[in-house]
């Protein structure tokens, strides 16, 4: 089979002819059909990060395909799956072959209503945004309790977020560094577009209650920024550091407005927030843009694409299929 690999660490990498044998020796043998290119795909294949932690390693962190076999006894051969996370790309191999072998907990039957090449659009980013939301759900957050602020509405979380948002019923407050691109953010499902410069200074204990909830992929003095901002009794769902691991924040927000921060982690999330995550998003799939955002490729292009996310000279989703 077709594989991208990296032989070891200071290698390169490139597409190469591997026997089915050298798969990982695990129960869930996989057909990929699609997938999908992420910050954390494009920096391993340009080689401008070391994303990869044990060699020979193939790289891409969101599978989709059929099943072939499974040892297991979990899955059926022709079920439609998606896996995302758990280290493929990193410490198991992922999506950049022709097959993979998963493990069975880190697979998800494709609910009805979405497509392989949307789920592909779709991936970590994606599920990302759409467990944020179910968290501010299962908090208590409603359209009826006001407006969710959303950083990041022009990158793969931000807008899922927003139009995931939109599509539930909430005002959705995007706040970006892009304020050019309003029209584009409102197609998005944006009702307001703030100016993220307002939120890049030095944080405050408190100020002005501006939004019951938030979802923050920024970290740093955004983040807490928006903490201070957020109404009493809500709460910011964090899932990102694309600004800043640090948070300069005080105990204000929470102990005088009773603001909660609710982590976010989709890596390795468990089987039953994933279901959650991607039956969100399959509801919502008729009403996403996804023939605007998907820039279908395939998957030999994936080197040339890669620097070039990496430089912001993409728009939209790269999907990849064979």
């Amino acid at each position: 089979m077709k594989a991208w690999m990296f032989s070891a660490k200071d290698d390169p990498g490139g597409w190469t002819n591997v026997e089915r044998s050298a798969l990982p020796d695990l129960p869930v043998l996989v057909r990929v059909t699609h997938s999908g290119l992420n910050y954390k795909d494009a920096l391993s294949v340009a080689g401008r990060a070391p994303i990869s932690r044990s060699f020979p390693m193939v790289p891409g962190i969101d599978v989709v395909g059929t099943v072939i076999e499974d040892a297991s006894g979990a899955f059926r051969p022709g079920d439609a799956v998606v896996a995302t996370g758990h280290g493929l790309g990193e410490t198991s191999w992922g999506a950049y072959a022709e097959e993979a072998r998963l493990k069975p907990e880190w697979l998800t039957r494709l609910p009805s209503g979405i497509s392989p090449e949307q789920a592909a659009a779709v991936g970590t980013a994606g599920i990302t945004a759409a467990m944020a939301i179910d968290a501010l759900e299962r908090f208590g957050i409603t359209p009826a309790d006001g407006p969710v602020a959303v950083t990041g509405p022009t990158g793969g979380v931000g807008s899922f977020a927003s139009w995931l948002l939109a599509r539930a019923g909430f005002h959705v407050v995007a706040i970006t560094g892009r304020p050019s691109e309003a029209d584009y953010l409102k197609a998005n499902g944006a009702s307001d577009v703030v100016d993220r410069a307002g939120l890049e200074g030095e944080p405050r204990p408190l100020g002005k209650e501006r939004w019951i909830a938030g979802i923050d992929v920024a970290g740093g003095k955004v983040l807490a920024n928006m903490l201070a901002s957020t109404r009493y009794g809500g709460a910011v769902a964090a899932c990102g550091l694309a600004a800043s691991l640090a948070l300069p924040t005080s105990v204000a927000p929470f102990i005088l407005r009773g603001v909660s921060l609710l982590g976010i982690d989709s890596v390795m999330a468990d089987a039953g927030k994933r279901r959650s995550a991607w039956q969100r998003v399959a509801a919502a799939a008729e009403s996403l843009p996804f023939d605007r955002i998907i820039a279908r490729h395939p998957f030999s292009d994936v080197a040339d694409l890669a620097p070039k996310l990496l430089d912001q000279h993409l728009r939209g989703r790269v999907v990849f299929s064979w």
